[in-house]
């Protein structure tokens, strides 16, 4: 899902930057709101754990391997303005200190896991929240779907910049093929990571779940 650098045109890469940087600047303004005692270190943890985890590639198919996006991940933990953020910065560390990922593609890289996958992942937890607060299996559920949909949505992103100003050789059909094919796989990966993991928060601490901050108290019985 790293796009380097030369694969899109430099004003397609510069169009993406801006829209990057208005981006986060309004998940910035709107994320405050959604700071407190309980999200600012929940924020720091999950940006420490998604770039810890995204380190680590997992075979897909032969010669062929995926990392955790974590778009759904941070959305349902700590919310997609916050999120936002948190993708952000561990998007800027490798791309800056590791080479992961093209400095002039940082743009269209925000656009794609920050923006596009965090608040993907969001809206479909958001769509299922009703199963997410009945039961721990449906929170689990919740979790995997999002994190699914997340991941090949934030790659039909990538597409659509490929279409816009495509500069790598390869046909848009091939780009779109390829990129379906391989992170719906992906997704399934990061679907049972993402579940497991806010599986494991939520049986601790369900108050610390973004998600579930606003359901019945009866929601931390039923995730026991």
């Amino acid at each position: 899902m790293h796009m380097s650098d030369g694969l899109v045109s430099p004003p397609t890469a510069l169009l993406f930057g801006v829209i990057a940087a208005i981006g986060l600047a309004i998940a910035a303004t709107r994320a405050r709101s959604d700071l407190d005692d309980r999200t600012a270190p929940m924020a720091g943890l999950v940006t420490a754990f998604v770039f810890a985890v995204q380190m680590i590639n997992f075979p897909i198919l032969p010669g062929a391997s995926g990392h955790l996006l974590g778009g759904a991940l941070v959305a349902i933990l700590v919310g997609p303005w916050v999120g936002s953020m948190c993708i952000a910065i561990v998007l800027v560390v490798q791309a800056v200190l590791f080479a992961d990922g093209g400095l002039t593609a940082l743009g269209t890289n925000i656009t794609n896991m920050a923006l596009v996958g965090v608040f993907t992942g969001y809206l479909v937890a958001l769509a299922l929240r009703r199963f997410a607060v009945r039961s721990r299996a449906g929170l689990l559920a919740t979790a995997f779907v999002a994190a699914l949909l997340n991941t090949v949505v934030a790659a039909l992103a990538f597409v659509g910049e490929y279409a816009i100003g495509g500069a790598g050789g390869a046909s848009l059909g091939t780009v779109f093929t390829l990129m379906v094919a391989f992170h719906v796989l992906i997704g399934i990966g990061e679907g049972v990571i993402t579940a497991a993991t806010v599986g494991a928060v939520a049986s601790v601490r369900p108050d610390l779940v973004h998600l579930l901050r606003t359901a019945p108290a009866a929601t931390e019985k039923s995730l026991s």
